[in-house]
């Protein structure tokens, strides 16, 4: 029972450098973690809607009894573009309120 079942989130420490290339190098990384996410959303979303077609042809085809494994598969790909869904709109809701800040 040592191990941690649940990752700790990581904080993003966004323009607390001092030097300039420090806050390029904070930058990259920022975006490289915003893309990695994406990223990671669009795999589970692939992943799981193969997963889904799988599971569908082998109930078809008789080798698998439980339906159940089917509507799981389908669930789980139904939350995973959910989750897409919700990042998108997230991101576009930012990118909006930071083009509506007055300079």
């Amino acid at each position: 029972m040592d191990e941690m079942f649940i990752t700790p989130i990581q904080l993003m420490h966004i323009g607390e450098s001092q030097a300039p290339a420090a806050e390029k190098t904070v930058g990259q990384d920022g975006v490289s973690m915003f893309k990695s996410i994406f990223q990671s959303a669009i795999e589970d979303v692939i992943t799981t809607d193969q997963d889904l077609s799988q599971a569908e042809y082998l109930l078809t085809t008789g080798q698998i009894d439980d339906p159940a494994t089917v509507t799981t598969a389908a669930a789980e790909a139904q939350l995973a573009v959910d989750l897409l869904v919700q990042l998108r709109n997230r991101a576009q809701e930012a990118y909006t309120q930071l083009m509506n800040i007055n300079i």
